[in-house]
């Protein structure tokens, strides 16, 4: 890249001599008033000279001259407008936060806390969020933003490996097709709720068995003799899976059985909502968010308030937190509390990527980083003592030890917290607001997944596909929805089994060590922090860059060695998978690992040389990669953009603003660092 920008920076000193002359005709011409004296010499490395103010003209205050750390930059004026961008300053942070935030806080932090070691296992899980969680998270974020490119376009940064975002649009494709199943069920839910007494409240429906015990029957036996509950089934249980699911009129999965078209019906609902949400993508999303992000917290909070005040609750939260830490020097533990903040984190799916790609420059995501990291923290300790207060105090109504009652994903969500709502008073109030709250959680996720994979396609066309984006958008909706009505039959939970276990498996975990790898080994760590530094006014510490080089790939590693070596076979209930599903999951994990090496052989058959040539050719940085607009593109980034007209992007804001200002500043020291380098790699 020496050469390559020595010729850049060769051709901006020409070009801005031409600017220049003509300019000075111009004003000879009375055709403009006098200009500021030029300071380009200070891009290049001299001392900037102050600019000239024309008399009777007040001097502008330079907008930009604050901080980096604490300046967003204008909202308005620095995006590609045929491409979209964040209307308001809260818009990205709210929808990292909806979108982190989801339903894995609800069914699945408490429950692996408990099983590991309860309050113990807040020390590997913060442990692993600042080696893991934090600099990947980091690292997402300045990729979208510094080159305002989609997970696809993004790897401009090196098109040898194009077929890692290619993997993560399968995968991100896979798990929207199910994850709007689970949001049906919610809404299937929320239904239902709207009753004086709710449907899986008692047995005696034509969906109940000679085995189904409702929890009245078992208070009173408890009070007199004890009831063996050892062979019944809770009205809950049956109401979802033979009622809701109707699983009994399937054998397994293959034989999906018939459609079950209230299901279907609530998908179709289900895709409607993400669609009319996502229609003029950012800027209605973004504004949608301010509901669907924060109102969750709400209901949290009410829940949480009504968990406590509950008999009993005090045998849930104890069982929950009480530290046990003889667990801590088991292996399994740590590994569990990384999967944890994986996948909670929403780390590899693109989701992250794409919303900072809607960012202004100069956008702070160092500060909104850790707020929306500590506060999916935080929010997932919430949520489990608003689980488990509610589930000691249906521990004691039911007279059985917590561990009994305590489950996980959808067991907790459709069985065992609506049966813990029928023991309430006004349940079907509260049951509304859990599933809203469940509702609100989910569509903040899968609006990261749609806008991530419509951003991604029209990245690559964007010709073609950006003034059509919300018909684009209907085309998606419409195929996935079309694709999860496998997921609406009698057999349906078994393919939402299959999916939920191995559509983000181990290809997202080679996703993500393939990312860190190309970012840090190839592109260059030295060469990313001054991207950051251009950004932001600072470069990032030892902390992330030991992260980004070692620690966290090296986790990623252990994680996906751990997942091969502890493969177990998926399973629903007594139902085991038969052969033939367990390859087809396994291959749906291996196809969008078969994305890298496919995208590398198109990559090297695009090149002309020998075959290390073309290798080295399609891991160089294309030639338009950086800033998309170009008064952000400094050193060797300047005057790289197709029909490039103003090689000189310091003298935008000059212009503009009459004196130099922060950016600016960082903008000089890049190019003396970079000239530096050139000095040295020359002797």
């Amino acid at each position: 890249m020496g050469t390559g920008s020595s010729i850049l920076r060769a051709g901006r000193r020409a070009a801005g001599g031409r600017e220049e002359e003509e300019e000075e005709e111009e004003e000879e011409e009375g055709d403009v008033p006098p200009r500021p004296v030029s300071v380009a010499g200070s891009a290049l490395g001299s001392a900037p000279q102050p600019a000239l103010i024309p008399q009777g003209t007040e001097p502008v205050t330079p907008e930009l001259l604050v901080s980096p750390s604490s300046q967003d930059g204008d909202l308005g004026s620095e995006c590609p407008k045929d491409r979209g961008n964040w209307t308001g300053r809260l818009d990205f942070l709210l929808s990292c936060i909806g979108y982190c935030v989801g339903l894995g806080n609800v069914w699945r932090f408490p429950y692996r806390a408990y099983t590991n070691g309860g309050g113990a296992f807040l020390v590997p899980y913060f442990i692993m969020l600042a080696i893991c969680g934090i600099p990947i998270f980091f690292m997402e974020l300045s990729l979208g933003q510094f080159s305002s490119l989609g997970p696809l376009a993004v790897w401009k940064i090196s098109p040898l490996f194009k077929g890692v975002g290619m993997g993560t649009i399968l995968i991100v494709s896979l798990v929207a097709i199910y994850y709007n199943m689970i949001i049906a069920y919610v809404l299937f839910y929320l239904f239902a709720s709207l009753t004086s007494d709710l449907p899986w409240q008692h047995c005696g429906n034509w969906w109940n068995t000679d085995l189904c015990l409702d929890h009245h029957v078992i208070k009173a036996g408890n009070a007199t003799f004890p009831v063996n509950t050892s062979n019944t089934v809770s009205p809950s249980e049956e109401y979802w899976s033979r009622y809701v699911l109707h699983i009994q009129g399937s054998s397994g999965i293959g034989d999906p059985g018939r459609i079950r078209w209230n299901l279907c019906l609530c998908l179709l609902l289900s895709w409607t909502i993400v669609y009319l949400c996502i229609l003029k993508g950012v800027k209605s999303s973004g504004k949608v968010v301010y509901f669907t992000a924060t109102f969750p917290y709400l209901i949290l909070v009410m829940l949480l308030i009504r968990g406590v005040t509950l008999e009993g609750a005090w045998k849930g939260i104890r069982f929950y937190l009480t530290p046990q830490f003889d667990h801590l020097l088991s292996s399994k533990v740590w590994i569990e509390a990384a999967l944890q903040i994986f996948y909670s984190l929403g780390v590899g799916f693109g989701g992250l990527l794409t919303f900072a790609s809607y960012n202004t420059f100069h956008q702070n995501i160092y500060r909104d980083t850790f707020i929306v990291t500590l506060g999916n923290a935080i929010t997932s300790i919430l949520a489990g003592f608003a689980i488990f207060s509610v589930l000691g105090y249906m521990s004691q109504e039911l007279g059985v030890p917590v561990n009994q009652v305590a489950k996980a994903g959808p067991g907790l969500a459709f069985v065992v917290y609506p049966q813990a709502m029928t023991m309430l008073p006004l349940s079907p109030f509260w049951s509304f607001l859990f599933f809203f709250m469940l509702l609100t959680l989910g569509l903040d996720s899968q609006f990261a997944f749609m806008e991530t994979i419509v951003t991604a396609v029209t990245d690559e066309f964007p010709y073609y596909l950006r003034p059509k984006k919300a018909s684009f958008s209907a085309v998606i909706c419409i195929a996935l929805f079309l694709m999860g009505l496998i997921l609406t039959t009698e057999g349906g939970m078994y393919w939402l089994v299959l999916l939920d276990d191995y559509s983000a498996g181990f290809g997202l975990m080679v996703v993500v060590i393939a990312t860190c790898l190309v970012v840090t080994r190839v592109y260059g760590i030295k060469r990313f922090c001054r991207d950051i530094h251009m950004m932001l006014g600072f470069k990032p510490g030892p902390y992330f860059r030991a992260c980004w080089m070692v620690l966290s790939p090296a986790t990623m590693m252990a994680l996906l060695v751990y997942n091969i070596i502890k493969y177990q076979p998926s399973e629903y209930g007594a139902y085991r998978f038969p052969a033939w599903a367990e390859a087809l999951g396994i291959l749906m994990g291996f196809f969008s690992c078969l994305m890298i090496p496919a995208g590398m052989l198109v990559a090297v058959l695009r090149e002309e040389g020998t075959l290390w040539e073309r290798f080295q050719q399609a891991s160089r940085p294309a030639m338009d990669w950086g800033p998309s607009l170009e008064e952000n593109r400094t050193g060797a980034y300047v005057a790289s953009l197709a029909g490039s007209q103003s090689p000189k992007p310091l003298m935008v804001h000059m212009r503009k603003y009459g004196g130099i200002t922060s950016y600016e500043n960082t903008a000089v020291e890049v190019d003396r660092e970079i000239e530096e380098e050139e000095e040295e790699s020359m002797m």
